[in-house]
């Protein structure tokens, strides 16, 4: 995907969106650009980027979209484009996952009560967690068949969402592709497997990794319904 597809994606996303200013605020913040950077980077206020962002002020129109999202990607640039660049080369797999994006960010314990899910390393870190997105991931076609280095493509955009894992029977070899990953997710799931079925190792891996590792039973159409409501 070229720069200008991906920014026009990003902002039509904004656009169409039924909560513009969560999303203006959810891509901010997936660039990892503060509200004063972005206030100084514009020469516009702090607090009117807060106002578009709560939606205090009306729905801003498509040439505010614009400089919003060209200062994004011009303040990433500037730092070396490293984001743009992996935002780029993101396009997914379809066949070895399904990447959802959310309108705006919640917490990995909101997340975790959207799914049913119970957790079994990290729950500590459930609720200063934000969650950007979930990639469903069939983990016998991820270990077996995609190539190591397009593992990051599961991402999409951000590494901050949960991905999870279906078809596994331990969550061993799921954690220890996580563990061996150059980018590591901010939550793992794991997908119709009973909590006192996990392997150790793979607690132990979540552990020392610093990453939730949960469990559900939902049905992937449950968890997906879920997600996207």
């Amino acid at each position: 995907m070229s720069m200008d597809q991906l920014k026009v994606k990003i902002a039509g996303e904004i656009a169409l969106s039924p909560n513009p200013g969560a999303a203006m605020k959810k891509w901010r913040e997936v660039f990892s650009v503060s509200q004063s950077e972005l206030s100084d980077f514009l020469k516009i206020s702090p607090s009117t980027i807060s106002d578009y962002e709560s939606n205090r002020r009306k729905s801003p129109g498509i040439g505010v979209i614009k400089r919003f999202v060209n200062s994004l990607f011009d303040i990433d640039i500037k730092k070396g484009g490293e984001f743009v660049k992996r935002l780029m080369e993101s396009e997914p797999e379809q066949k070895f996952f399904d990447a959802l994006d959310f309108e705006k960010a919640i917490t990995a314990e909101q997340f975790r009560k959207q799914i049913s899910g119970v957790c079994v390393a990290c729950p500590e870190k459930l609720e200063e967690m934000q969650i950007f997105g979930c990639t469903i991931i069939d983990s016998i076609k991820v270990i077996l068949e995609l190539p190591y280095e397009s593992f990051v493509k599961i991402y999409s955009t951000t590494s901050q969402r949960a991905l999870l894992f279906t078809g596994t029977t331990t969550g061993r070899s799921p954690m220890v592709a996580v563990r061996i990953a150059p980018i590591k997710p901010a939550m793992v799931v794991l997908h119709e497997l009973p909590p006192d079925k996990v392997d150790k190792l793979a607690v132990k891996i979540a552990e020392s990794e610093g990453i939730p590792l949960l469990v559900t039973k939902l049905s992937l159409e449950e968890v997906k319904k879920a997600l996207k409501g």
